[in-house]
């Protein structure tokens, strides 16, 4: 039986030699004087060796200590030389895949199912925010500080729910690799819950495109006068307040049949101080987009001889009601989830994300202008609510050309059921199919339909 002070003291003779432990463990001393240790075993009637290293790396107790472990490996009828070579490998493999890795085969493997803008902005966010911190570590070694501190990097540039979100999908990942067996845990699941919190007060809203036109979609099918439909639509597209949609006025709107279609809201009509409302060079300049001019021609039939583009139900000459759309989102079953006002949330985080990595300079400054936020300097906002107009016109056909990718043209929206109210039946709120009958009328306090040659839009 070998001691600590006999393995020390071994000497190198002309000639390889051995000196042997218990239970067929042994220690090989070269001529050269490396010291090896070695353990012999019979498996399937077979004579075979394994190495455990060399002295002094491996002490006396180590070696004995594999011994035991491969004997009891041995014990249950495996070779535990080929469970050796099986974990090394196992490892080698663990150590190639990647996050980085796994979580392109999971973006491949997932995008199918997404609009392919949605599929580029999800891979381009972890290219940007994740990968550079953890993407090239093995995705079973990452520890939940791991995946932290790379979000908190996201948050630190003030990207709340970039970060929220990210961690959405690092969890997804995980997720992912569970199922392959590539990982065991998901180190992101419980994370959001130490994430920053988004500022109280802030109104509930889907800042996603995907789900937010799953919204839209969903919301358009349900019961609603077709000027509703439309509002929540021209609503989306625009990403004005809801209170100056309700009180937008057909002779607001400039050259909709031009090139450059313009909807000039009167200061007075916009948020703001007094000093604001009152300044004649105030008003607030939306870019009118092709997909927004569709809204207005399947309004114009409706409500074109009136003054308002959404009167309400009942009294033509005012507004719809303030929860006409808030009330068409609760019922689609957005309660607590998404409100009009949660458009322009939409809008800032979406196009903001966009502008991060395709924009131009500036184009964070010229989001906010297309949302009416009011400069702190009053010279600056006076100049700027002028400015960039061909820019606000592109960014908002970007945002118009995402948020309608796939839904419906407007005209259809004007033919879906629709709710009655009071002693109206629902079929009178539907115009027919024939163009030659939708001409809107009043009739007994319910909207119907004449004949009628449709009034010219312009």
């Amino acid at each position: 039986m070998l001691t600590d002070t006999k393995v020390r003291n071994a000497k190198p003779r002309p000639k390889s030699y051995k000196l042997t432990d218990t239970n067929r463990l042994f220690l090989l001393v070269a001529p050269g004087g490396g010291k090896l240790w070695r353990w012999n075993y019979v498996y399937d009637g077979k004579n075979k060796t394994m190495a455990f290293g060399a002295y002094p790396m491996v002490s006396l107790a180590d070696a004995r200590a594999k011994r035991d472990n491969a004997y009891a490996i041995l014990s249950e009828g495996n070779d535990p030389g080929v469970a050796k070579k099986l974990r090394i490998e196992a490892n080698l493999e663990a150590a190639r895949q990647t996050f980085e890795k796994v979580a392109r085969e999971w973006h491949e493997n997932a995008k199918a199912q997404w609009a392919k803008i949605h599929a580029a902005d999800i891979i381009r966010s972890l290219e940007r925010d994740i990968f550079p911190s953890i993407g090239d570590l093995p995705i079973a070694q990452l520890t939940p500080p791991l995946v932290l501190a790379a979000l908190r990097e996201v948050e630190a540039r003030g990207s709340i729910e970039t970060a929220k979100r990210i961690r959405q999908r690092i969890s997804a990942v995980f997720v992912y690799a569970i199922a392959q067996g590539i990982a065991t845990t998901d180190p992101a699941e419980k994370l959001g819950a130490v994430l920053k919190p988004l500022r109280k007060g802030r109104q509930p809203a889907i800042t996603t495109l995907v789900p937010l036109r799953k919204m839209i979609a969903t919301a358009e099918q349900d019961y609603a006068r077709p000027i509703t439909r439309l509002a929540l639509r021209f609503l989306a597209l625009t990403a004005v307040r809801p209170s100056e949609l309700r009180g937008a006025r057909w002779d607001e709107f400039e050259e909709l049949n031009g090139k450059e279609p313009l909807w000039r809201i009167p200061s007075a009509r916009m948020k703001g101080d007094l000093e604001r409302k009152e300044e004649s060079d105030g008003d607030h300049l939306v870019p009118v987009t092709p997909q927004a001019v569709a809204v207005l021609k399947a309004l114009w039939p409706l409500t074109g001889e009136g003054p308002l583009l959404f009167p309400s139900n009942r009294h033509t000459h005012r507004p719809m009601s303030e929860n006409a759309i808030g009330y068409l989102l609760n019922r689609a079953g957005y309660h607590g989830h998404h409100v009009p006002h949660g458009f322009r949330a939409a809008f800032s985080t979406i196009m903001n994300e966009w502008a991060e990595r395709e924009g131009k300079d500036h184009d964070r400054k010229v989001i906010d202008l297309m949302l009416a936020h009011v400069p702190k300097e009053k010279v600056e906002g006076a100049y700027n609510r002028a400015a960039y107009m061909p820019r606000r016109r592109e960014l908002a056909s970007i945002w118009a050309d995402m948020l309608s990718d796939g839904l419906p043209e407007p005209g259809t929206l004007i033919e879906l059921p629709v709710k009655a109210i009071g002693g109206c039946s629902r079929r009178s709120f539907a115009p027919p199919l024939d163009a030659e009958f939708r001409f809107p009328i009043r009739r007994r306090g319910c909207l119907a339909y004449r004949r009628g040659p449709l009034p010219q839009f312009t």
